[in-house]
Formats: structure tokens, sequence, C-alpha cells
């Protein structure tokens, strides 16, 4: 049985004793957003295998001297790369889809409007220009 990284398993004793860390300070990084844990039907607080991972990373930059506002705003930034990566990834892999990579052909029309082409189809207007590009080797 595979137990996901965000499955949250752990009380708080457990996941303060894995970041090694007083349940306290869980109790106030909580209160501050910094990590919030999933609640339990008895509104007590459960942590992942991702949560403790990131208890452990708040706990290095604070050792290193980042204030408690410094570490929210890395873990904010963090994720929100982490979205913008997985983005970027999922439009790529639909773009492979969409277009042979070999060539792409757009068409321009008078009002600077760009609209893809599929392969064997022709512009709507007749003020429309067609280009083709086809990307070169790298190096060439």
């Amino acid at each position: 049985m595979d137990i996901s990284a965000d499955q949250p398993i752990f009380v708080i004793s457990v996941a303060a004793e894995l970041a090694d860390m007083h349940p306290q300070t869980l109790r106030q990084y909580d209160r501050l957003g910094i990590v919030s844990p999933s609640r339990a039907p008895g509104k007590s607080r459960r942590y992942s295998q991702r949560d403790v991972n990131v208890l452990r990373e708040v706990q290095r930059l604070s050792h290193e001297g980042v204030s408690l506002e410094g570490i929210k705003r890395i873990l904010e930034l963090e994720n929100q790369v982490a979205a913008l990566q997985s983005k970027v990834s999922e439009l790529t892999e639909e773009l492979g889809r969409r277009r042979p990579l070999d060539q792409r052909i757009f068409a321009a029309g008078a009002a600077g409007d760009v609209v893809s082409l599929a392969r064997g189809q022709r512009p709507r207007a007749r003020s429309q220009a067609v280009v083709i590009w086809r990307p070169r080797a790298l190096g060439t």
C-alpha cells in the first residue's frame, strides 16, 4: 500500500518529533500560516510527510537567520514557482500534441491578431498573411 506524501497521517506530537521541533512551535506556525496541516473530524491537526518536509525547511531557514515573515514569503514563492513549472509542462505537452514539431503555420490578420493554423488549413480572410515557421536545429 502506497501512502501519498500529501496524506495527513501524523498527529502533532509525531510531526514535531520528525521535524525536531516542539509541538507548540508547530501550533505557532499554523497560526501564522507558515504550515497549515489538515484537520481531523475532532479538529486535531494532522500533518503529511510534505508538511514535515516543509517544517524541516522552515527550521533550516530559521537557523540561517531568516525571519518568519521571510520564511513565509519564501515558501509562497516556492509554491508559486512549482505551480508555474507544472503549468509550463502541461502547456508544452499540449503544444506537442497539437502541432508537429517540424513545422508551425500562423496567419496574421490586418488588426495584428495571430492565429495558429493546422496543417492544410487555409486562412479565413484574404486579409490574413500566412507565415510558416520551421525551427532550425541548435547550433546551425
